[in-house]
């Protein structure tokens, strides 16, 4: 079969993140209406609408937190101000701060803005203080006092030739500044709490205030005065009047009388007719509970910022719960949706046909669901505690989900619309149910393990209610009291005969889902199972437990088949891969392992998460696989096993034509390419080749100098690199030291010093090419003694063999060529004497008849190989005197050896000595 010729997988590479963008704060959206800004601690976050990703961060270099920002209309410039009393002017779109100033005042700046041509700024502090800047010729323009308390909102006039700016603070009054004469000219007092929102109409005439004592004022600012007071009856932190150019009777508006939309604490959008103070439109929210109006305040879904959108028609909402959405008018209907944090994330899995949806369970009572293409969120309304875990039936669109309000839920995704409604619910157990699980081979019933010790079986609905319905209640069709603690996790067979449920108390156990009989124990943990999975084709069952341990158990005499260790905390879930034949962990350690089931081995340890790892789930195809941990992040990873194997093969294709064009390139004698191709393939012993290849050609150094300097500026680092590693050793020192010369001789000190690592490099060099020094220099004293020994051999040999007649009859008795002299000779006379031999032998080679006869001399002491040494002294070399080997051990090292060998001549013949010399 094909699927047996599928190799392990070795490797995951993360494919996406959903994290957090946005943890409160300030909101603004650009003026081309493309991208989102947000901030999130010491970051400001830049959200591109389209495709729901993050593709900017700008982040304080201190790390102190944003308290607010602003864009300029031009969408050029960001300006930000932290807690550390400093303003920042970015180029966003390089994530690069072009300047920063003191911010003058004496506490963090709560509130700022533009005017309309880019060119002010306005900032207000919690002094009570506002400053205005010019950002281009960056300065201080002004100055403005009066205000009490924190000054948490600043808008210029829409008309630039007023000149006029409108600020709140805590006294609950709106001030007009006149910045001709830095004075305020007027206080507009109607609210009796903080003013939230400032919208001025077409014309300039006309100003909308809101606030939180639950009313909205309609301004006359020739008048100076209120024209209306509209009681909204909800803390209104929103207000955006709608233009005049549309049709918005869907939304009520049938006059040309200015209206507007307010957002507050009941988590809705509604429409106002400002002339008669009526509600013509209130937002229906689907799938949604009706907030409850005293405990409105406090709701999550209660709305914290209203933005329009005028390009494009539409409107942008804050929640309380972070969450950002873009309605598009005049439906009001939910366009996208961003969830800015989702707090502990603790299940998730792949949904739709295609793996194109995650829904996710986090530390809250609503579900959401990702679509992976843009990012966009729907939030699942229903349960009203945190759930903790969903379960999803296999190639379809539905899932169920259960939580701490001891009930659990189903729920069915239109493939077309995307939407996701609740079909039926079930209630029965008596604790929070902590885990459930689908039915594999067809949609008929629910397993649910509860921390009342009981696990349910329920039984779908036939057939399911349509959109629009109530959801149907669910009965449970089995209960079962299965272990003495908390029921963690429940698992079903692939062919739905069995069941296998994990608890507190250490054990887990199977089950006949026929009529719930207890088959057999698994006992070996010693610590509570979070964690418990059958195998998609073999016959055992997986365990994770909070002992670190993952085990495998047969399912025929439930005995332990493998222990996988290498977590060092609680191992809180664990999966099947390729086809059963790998398991994949994630841990309290924030750590997801990959293991290979036959060799006990850990393939991969992946650290993308910085908390506990609650949730883990493999695509249908095996290609993905999602994590979801406690700090707030989803990740998606990506199966690149064949990708790495591609490349990996690739590479070794590669290296073999290089290698093969490097042996051309060497025969061809062009040294310049072959040692490029030797670089590029991160070589050293072949670049060494190629240094050795260039010194040995006639013109050796001059090829190497011309080599050399012709390199790029990254291939001269690379050799330099090189040399370090072939000066190491003896035998590839010398091409170091040629390479070495070059470099320093032609290369200034400067320029050395810019290539990377120089100075690692030099330490380096120093003490082994001391070391070299040294040996040259014991070879060459070695050397120069030899020589010395030499001459005087053959000098002395030579006299003696001319006295000598021949009807003298020679001594035979064994005799020792070399005369012991017991008072050492001095080493500085040695080399003395040498150089004195040396000097007379050049003057001697200065004359041509001398010359002549010393070299008839040398050819005959070379043909008979012997020399007659008289009187000769020997210092630092062990003697033999009765004949034998003698040798000098002058150095340790091998080139450094010098020996010399002794003969004993017969004992009847005259002294004859003959010296070998290796």
């Amino acid at each position: 079969m094909a699927g047996n010729t599928l190799p392990f997988k070795s490797n995951y590479a993360v494919s996406s993140k959903i994290e957090p963008f946005y943890k409160g704060g300030k909101v603004q959206i650009s003026h081309d209406e493309q991208y989102i800004f947000c901030t999130c601690g010491p970051r400001v976050n830049i959200l591109q609408i389209n495709t729901g990703k993050i593709i900017h961060s700008i982040e304080q270099d201190d790390q102190e937190d944003i308290t607010s920002f602003s864009l300029s209309p031009d969408d050029e410039v960001l300006v930000t101000a932290s807690r550390a009393l400093l303003l920042k002017q970015w180029d966003w779109k390089q994530e690069k701060c072009t300047r920063s100033w003191r911010a003058i005042h004496n506490v963090p700046v709560a509130s700022m803005t533009f005017d309309c041509t880019s060119t002010l700024l306005a900032t207000g502090g919690c002094d009570g203080t506002i400053k205005l800047w010019d950002v281009v010729k960056q300065y201080c323009t002004h100055n403005l006092k009066g205000s009490s308390g924190v000054v948490h909102l600043v808008e210029f006039h829409p008309d630039i030739s007023r000149l006029q700016l409108f600020s709140s603070s805590a006294d609950c009054g709106i001030r007009i500044w006149d910045l001709r004469t830095s004075r305020c000219i007027c206080v507009l007092e109607s609210h009796y709490s903080a003013v939230t929102s400032l919208a001025f109409s077409p014309d300039g005439q006309t100003l909308i205030s809101s606030g939180r004592d639950k009313i909205c004022s309609v301004w006359d600012l020739k008048k100076a005065a209120v024209k209306r007071t509209v009681p909204v009856y909800e803390a209104v932190e929103g207000v955006v009047l709608l233009p005049g150019n549309s049709d918005y009777s869907q939304m009520g508006v049938k006059g040309e009388d200015l209206h507007f939309v307010t957002a507050g604490s009941k988590g809705v959008l509604r429409v106002w007719d400002s002339s008669s103070a009526r509600c013509v439109f209130t937002q229906t929210l689907p799938d949604a509970p009706a907030l409850d109006t005293e405990e409105a305040d406090l709701d999550p879904r209660s709305l914290m910022h209203l933005l329009p959108m005028p390009r494009s028609n539409r409107l942008v909402t804050v929640t309380a719960e972070h969450n950002i959405l873009i309605y598009q008018m005049p439906a009001l209907t939910v366009q996208q949706q961003f969830v800015g944090y989702n707090d502990d994330i603790l299940d998730v899995k792949f949904l739709g046909k295609d793996d194109t949806h995650l829904v996710v369970a986090t530390n809250s009572s609503q579900l959401k669901v990702f679509e992976l293409a843009t990012n966009s969120c729907q939030i699942l309304y229903g349960h009203t505690d945190t759930i903790l875990s969903v379960d999803v039936f296999r190639k379809g669109s539905m899932f169920a989900s259960c939580a701490k309000d001891k009930s659990l839920r189903l729920w069915k995704m239109d493939l077309k619309s995307g939407r996701v409604h609740c079909v039926a619910q079930g209630s029965g157990h008596s604790n929070a149910v902590g885990s459930v699980v689908c039915s594999r081979l067809k949609k008929v019933f629910l397993v649910s393990g509860s921390q009342d010790c009981t696990m349910k079986v329920w039984d779908l609905p036939d057939p399911l209610p349509d959109v629009g319905c109530e959801p149907f209640l669910m009965t449970a069709r089995l209960t079962e009291k299965a272990h003495d603690k908390d029921v963690n996790s429940v698992s079903i067979s692939p062919n739905d005969k069995l069941l296998a449920s994990g608890s507190q108390d250490r054990t887990a156990k199977l089950w006949s889902l026929a009529d719930m009989s207890l088959l057999g124990v698994f006992r070996g943990h010693s610590r509570g199972i979070w964690c418990v999975q059958f195998s998609p084709v073999d016959q055992v069952l997986a365990t994770a437990s909070a002992d670190g341990s993952i085990k495998i158990w047969s399912i025929q005499d439930f005995s332990c088949l493998k222990t996988f260790e290498g977590h060092d905390a609680s191992v809180l879930k664990v999966i099947f891969v390729s086809r059963g034949t790998q398991l994949v962990s994630s841990g309290s350690d924030g750590l997801v392992k990959l293991w290979t089931i036959k060799t006990n081995e850990c393939v991969k340890t992946f650290d993308a998460h910085q908390d506990k790892v609650w949730a883990l789930h493999g695509s249908s195809k095996d290609e993905l696989m999602v994590t979801g941990s406690a700090d707030s992040t989803v990740t998606l990873w990506k199966d690149v096993t064949e990708v790495e194997l591609a490349e990996e093969q690739a590479k070794q294709e590669d290296q073999v034509l290089k290698q093969q064009e490097l042996s051309n390139l060497l025969h061809e004698k062009k040294y310049l390419k072959a040692l490029g191709i030797a670089i590029s393939l991160d070589q050293p012993h072949t670049a060494l080749r190629v240094i050795r290849e260039i010194r040995q050609q006639e013109d050796g150094v001059q090829e190497l100098e011309k080599t050399l300097l012709k390199l790029r500026q990254d291939q001269k680092e690379s050799v330099l690199r090189y040399s370090v590693v072939w000066n190491t050793n003896s035998r590839s020192c010398l091409d170091a030291q040629a390479v070495l010369r070059v470099l320093l001789t032609h290369l200034s000190p400067e320029e050395i010093l810019q290539y990377q690592g120089t100075r690692t490099h030099l330490e380096g060099l120093i003490p082994y090419t001391e070391r070299h020094m040294q040996r040259i220099g014991r070879l060459l004293q070695a050397s120069m003694f030899l020589d010395y020994m030499w001459q005087k051999m053959r000098i002395t040999g030579g006299k003696d063999s001319g006295n000598l007649d021949d009807d003298e009859e020679m001594d035979t008795s064994p005799q020792s060529i070399f005369i012991v002299d017991k008072q050492p000779m001095d080493t500085a006379d040695i080399w003395q004497a040498s150089l004195q031999q040396q000097q007379d032998e050049e003057e001697d080679l200065e004359d041509p008849e001398n010359r002549e006869e010393l070299l008839d001399e040398d050819e005959s002491i070379s043909s008979s190989k012997c020399a007659h040494v008289n009187g000769v002294k020997l210092n630092g070399v062990n003697r033999v005197e009765d004949g034998g080997q003698v040798s000098s051990e002058e150095s340790d090292d091998e080139d450094d050896v010098v020996e010399i060998t002794t003969k004993s001549l017969p004992t009847d013949s005259n002294p004859s000595k003959t010296a070998d010399i290796r």
